[in-house]
Formats: structure tokens, C-alpha cells, sequence
């Protein structure tokens, strides 16, 4: 992390593209360019699991947390490599441009699929790049595929309340699902090589352009995850494999009754005997996706708030302890070039201070956080940054800057904020005079989230925690991209030290 450098925040999901969702094809390229063309040096992206609609087709609740999201894969990357006849993309639903529709998409996109895997089924045999894939990621994709085709054999219903022999995972019965499932298992296995083949070819042309990817890793997976049904040893689970105890955060100033998010939480002292084998192959994986990566909830890796599953709130949890020092020296001895930001935002406690210092993390700063009474000490303002962090003006659970300074911030606020930069500021010009402030910040790194170069207002924003609706949505559109906008953001970076050329010398 030792250059100075900046980025923009925006997921495959919100990317143009005629299909509906943004994907790994031509417009990732165009985007790529863009951000050369702007002197950025990283793009962050949300997790590249697979969503699905039970869980408001949030990126982070996944049946895997290594699979990758099928409905990214791009259709034109489909032709180009001879797995699709053009014909078959010739006749493109009607989709909107600026919002995702997942039950449409997903209905058009299937269909493709479920042709690709009929054209190419008998070849995948002989098919030696395939088979290396399959070779090289069978620690989680065979798991992976026999659990989603049980799953949809079983209408969905949750793996916990499968036969007891499937529940339970007993061998013999195991072979012969496998054996039952075999075409639906080939096909899954087939789509997940399609999405890996196509994301590496766009990490490649990252790094022709000198731009850096990073990912991002939420903390927990879900109970109804392949995960959880093939590593049970090593999550808090009951008998009959229901959660026994799930994780969360207790009550404070955003909710009075706290957060009970339900992944069942690690048996941590059942990992660490196993030198943290199943995590040490989790981020090896996403190691080869991404360049550096974000680490979401950092603090439950030094102590974890453990709520009963039969709570139906977070308030009657206890803190645990986690081995973090322990876990992370595991870490960085197996890893020693990784680069990992710490998610450490909300409360936290010196511990989780001590390790994130201990191992040199860089934390995050949020701009919209900084501007309460307490500006002159808040650590998010930015006479008060390190160069060891990372500045966003938001994260994708924030309203953008417009959406924040319109319906967010009190009169006294906003005059806050104009005394600060030292100049009248209005809902017009607040986005470009926040970024600016991310720019000249002394941060390693700033990290702008799309729809703040865009100055959108709040029904732009990504997602709005804790409402079912809506969220994972948003979408850039090509027009969006005006030479007057590349322009202003060149021009922005190269003057606060955070261009390619600067980074040269």
C-alpha cells in the first residue's frame, strides 16, 4: 500500500451492459479505461458470490463463499469464446438501464446457460482447461455443486431440514445423489469455470493497466451455505445442525435492540487445531481474484458478539474472545504479501485497536462521518488522518454525499460543513468539495464511491441496511461518463499527488 493512490467503489452489478446487470464484459473493459484514462489507480468491487433473491440479492448472503456470481457472466464473453453462437444473443429482452431487475435477468440469462451447457456438455471431457479448473478448485467445488443441485431437487428447502442421511452427510448416500445429480452437478461446475475464465481475463487487463482490484470478504457465511453443510465441525450448531449460537453486534446509538445478523458463528478453538486450514483456503482463493481486499466486520476476528439462536434480538449476546494474534501471524506466514484493509467502523475497542496497529491494517475513514459537534477530535476528519488508511467519502451501506447533505444533516451541520472548507457550500457542489477533501487528505489511499462523481442524490444510494427492498440496484449508465467528468476527476487526482505519473517519478 506504500503509493499514493485513488479509486472508485462500484460493483460488477451496477457496471453498464444491454443484459440487464452489469458483467464481466465489454463495458468492465470500458470501465478499466475510464479509470486509467482518470489516473486512478484501484477499483473496489462488493463480494463476487453468488446472490440470490431469498436474501434481497445481497452480495453478502451467499449459498457459497467461494462460487462465484453466475448472473456476472458475460454473454458477449460467451460468443467471443466459441461457448455461444451469436445468434443465441441476438434477441435481448427490453431491460431497464438504470436499476437491476433480478428475476428477469436471472430468467433470460438461465436460459442461455442451460443452451451453452447443451452445446458444449459431450466436449467437457476432452475439454483440458476445464478439467485443470475442476482439478485445481475441488476443495470447495464439488461441495459447492452437489449442495446447489440437492438444493434445487429438494425445492429449495434449507439444508438443515434435508433426510437426515443428506442432512448428516453420510457417504453412501452422498454417491448416490452424485450419481442422481450428475448432469446438474457437470452444468454447475461448467458455469463456475465460464465465471472464473472470464473474471481472470479481466483482472489481466486490470493489471495492463496498472490498476489494482479490491475485493472485499464479509466475515460470516451463511447457515444455508454449502460452507456450512460440507465444514460443520467448525461452526456453533446444534444436533440436528440448526444454529446454536449466531452473530451480530449488541444495542448502540444506530439500534436500541442491536443487530442480529443469524450466520452461525465459528468454533474458533475447532480451527485454530487446524491451524485455521478452512479460512487459509478461503483467502488463498480470493487471493487469486483480487489484488488487496477489504475485511468486512474486522472487529470479530479479535472478539465477536454471540447471540442464542432462539433470541429474537441482539440484546441478551456476550463478547467472546477470538484468537486474533494467533489467526493473523497464521495468516500473514502462509500469506506474507497480502494486503488487507480492516473494516473498523462503529465502536472500537483497544484490542481490536492493538491488533489492527499490531499487524499495520490500515482502518477505513468515512467522510460523512466526520461532521458531528465533535469534528475538532473525530477521527474521520481529515486534519485528524494517517497516512495508514484508506478515506471514502461513503461505503455502499451510506447514502451518497447529495442524499446525506440533503435529508441527513441538521442546519447547524451544514454550516459546520461550509466553515470547515471555508467557502458556502450547496447541495449542487457538496459532492466535488467532499472528494476534494479525500484527495488532498494525507491517506495512502481514497476510495470514492460512483455515485458521489456523480453527485446522485439518495435513491442512487447502493444499499440502505435493514430494509428488504430495493437494494443492490443501482446502475451507472455509458452516458454518464462525460469528457467534462473525466476531465474534473484527471484533473483532482493529479493535483493532490494521487495520478500514475506522479506515482512514476
Amino acid at each position: 500500500m506504500s503509493k499514493r493512490g485513488s479509486g472508485i467503489l462500484l460493483h460488477i452489478t451496477s457496471l453498464p451492459s444491454p443484459y440487464g446487470i452489469g458483467d464481466l464484459g465489454p463495458d468492465a473493459y470500458r470501465f478499466v479505461d475510464f479509470l486509467a484514462e482518470t489516473q486512478q489507480s484501484y477499483w473496489q468491487i462488493l463480494p463476487l458470490t453468488l446472490t440470490c433473491p431469498a436474501y434481497g440479492n445481497s452480495p453478502y448472503s451467499s449459498f457459497s463463499a467461494l462460487a462465484g456470481n453466475t448472473l456476472l457472466i458475460s454473454p458477449e464473453r460467451m460468443v467471443r469464446t466459441g461457448v455461444l453462437p451469436e445468434s443465441d444473443i441476438n434477441d435481448i429482452p427490453d431491460f431497464r438501464t438504470d436499476r437491476v431487475d433480478y428475476d428477469a435477468v436471472a430468467a433470460f440469462k438461465n436460459s442461455l446457460f442451460n443452451r451453452a451447457y447443451e452445446i458444449n456438455r459431450d466436449k467437457l471431457s476432452d475439454n483440458n482447461d476445464f478439467q485443470i479448473f475442476c482439478a485445481e478448485n475441488s476443495h470447495w467445488l464439488h461441495d459447492y455443486t452437489l449442495f446447489i443441485s440437492i438444493k434445487k431437487d429438494l425445492d429449495g428447502v434449507v439444508w438443515s431440514k434435508w433426510p437426515e442421511d443428506l442432512r448428516d452427510r453420510k457417504e453412501r448416500v452422498l454417491k448416490d445423489m452424485e450419481i442422481k445429480l450428475q448432469d446438474n452437478i457437470l452444468k454447475e461446475k461448467f458455469l463456475q469455470y465460464i465465471f472464473f475464465k472470464q473474471w481472470h481475463a479481466l483482472k489481466n487487463y486490470c493489471d495492463s493497466k496498472d490498476i489494482r482490484i479490491i475485493g472485499d470478504i464479509p466475515i460470516y457465511v451463511n447457515h444455508d451455505s454449502s460452507d456450512v453443510w460440507a465444514d460443520h465441525g467448525i461452526f456453533s450448531l446444534d444436533k440436528e445442525k440448526k444454529p446454536l449460537h449466531v452473530a451480530g453486534v449488541p444495542p448502540d446509538y444506530f439500534s436500541s435492540t442491536g443487530q442480529l445478523w443469524g450466520h452461525p458463528v465459528y468454533r474458533w478453538d475447532v480451527l485454530k487445531k487446524s491451524r485455521y486450514e478452512w479460512w487459509m483456503k478461503r483467502i488463498g482463493h480470493n487471493l487469486k481474484l483480487f489484488h488487496m481486499f477489504r475485511i468486512d466486520h474486522f472487529r470479530g476476528f479479535v472478539g465477536y458478539w454471540q447471540v442464542h439462536a432462539s433470541e429474537k434480538t441482539a440484546i441478551n449476546g456476550k463478547w467472546v474472545e477470538a484468537p486474533a494474534e494467533d489467526f493473523f501471524a497464521t495468516l500473514l506466514d502462509r500469506f506474507p504479501e497480502i494486503s488487507i484493509i480492516a473494516e473498523d467502523l462503529g465502536v472500537i475497542t483497544p484490542d481490536v485497536r492493538e491488533i489492527i496497529n499490531k499487524f499495520g491494517f490500515p482502518g477505513m475513514k468515512v467522510l460523512l462521518f466526520a461532521f458531528g459537534k465533535d469534528l475538532p477530535t473525530n477521527p474521520y476528519a481529515p486534519h485528524n488522518h494517517i497516512r495508514e488508511c484508506v478515506i471514502y467519502t461513503g461505503t455502499h451501506d451510506n447514502n451518497t454525499i447529495a442524499g446525506w447533505y440533503k435529508s441527513e444533516l441538521t442546519a447547524e451541520d451544514r454550516k459546520r460543513i461550509s466553515e470547515y472548507i471555508g467557502r458556502e457550500i450547496t447541495e449542487e457542489t457538496v459532492h466535488w468539495e467532499l472528494i476534494r477533501l479525500a484527495m488532498m487528505s494525507v491517506a495512502d489511499i481514497a476510495v470514492i464511491p460512483m455515485q458521489d462523481i456523480l453527485g446522485l442524490g439518495g435513491d442512487n444510494r447502493m444499499n440502505l441496511p435493514a430494509s428488504a427492498e430495493g437494494n443492490w440496484e443501482w446502475r451507472l449508465t455509458q452516458q454518464q461518463l462525460t469528457q467534462d467528468l473525466i476531465k474534473k476527476l484527471t484533473n483532482m487526482t493529479g493535483i493532490y499527488g494521487r495520478g500514475h505519473d506522479v506515482n512514476m517519478h
